[in-house]
């Protein structure tokens, strides 16, 4: 049950970083992008979860799954703080 979670958390991080592109191509809206970032690095963090507790049970994944849902948040508060004017 916990490999359907893992994986459907994964696809929709793609499908709402997707949609943002989308919606970024079309209006060029800045906070869309810094949003898709964010979304993006969140579904490489969930793609991550799953090879850390299903796939490679012996390397501890943790560092680099917090680091890039760290960055991919600090991009959308980037967005957030200075694309706001």
């Amino acid at each position: 049950m916990a490999v359907f979670v893992y994986l459907l958390c994964t696809l929709t991080s793609i499908g709402v970083a997707s949609l943002l592109v989308r919606g970024y191509l079309r209006s060029r809206a800045a906070l869309l992008l810094w949003s898709s970032l964010c979304f993006a690095f969140m579904a490489l963090a969930n793609i991550l979860l799953f090879l850390d507790l299903v796939v490679v049970l012996q390397v501890d994944l943790s560092v680099w799954r917090n680091g890039l849902t760290l960055l991919g948040l600090l991009l959308l508060l980037h967005g957030l703080i200075w694309d706001s004017e």
